[in-house]
């Protein structure tokens, strides 16, 4: 299976309260394929820390294990718990 890597940008933001993390969302990057050393340098290069963004590197798709069938299957990092068979709110609606 061929590396997936998910980029989130943020921005520092004073505008936004220092509770909701101070900082506000700009976009999301999806990269197959690419080594995540790649991925890292293409971003910051896109979007450099000194001007106040914050590039986030998560590995898209994660393995769960669905809770009715105990199997292991894979999904994306960013699914709401309450979408994903390895809960049991899933299963309950």
């Amino acid at each position: 299976m061929s590396a997936y890597y998910t980029v989130e940008v943020w921005k520092k933001d004073r505008r936004v309260s220092k509770k909701k993390g101070g900082k506000r969302f700009i976009e999301s990057i999806d990269y197959v394929g690419r080594p995540k050393s790649h991925v890292r340098g293409c971003a910051e290069m896109k979007y450099p820390s000194d001007k106040g963004y914050i590039v986030e590197i998560f590995e898209t798709y994660v393995t769960k294990i669905n809770s009715m069938t105990g199997k292991e299957f894979q999904e994306r990092y960013d699914t709401p718990y309450y979408c994903s068979p390895s809960s049991e709110t899933y299963w309950t609606m």
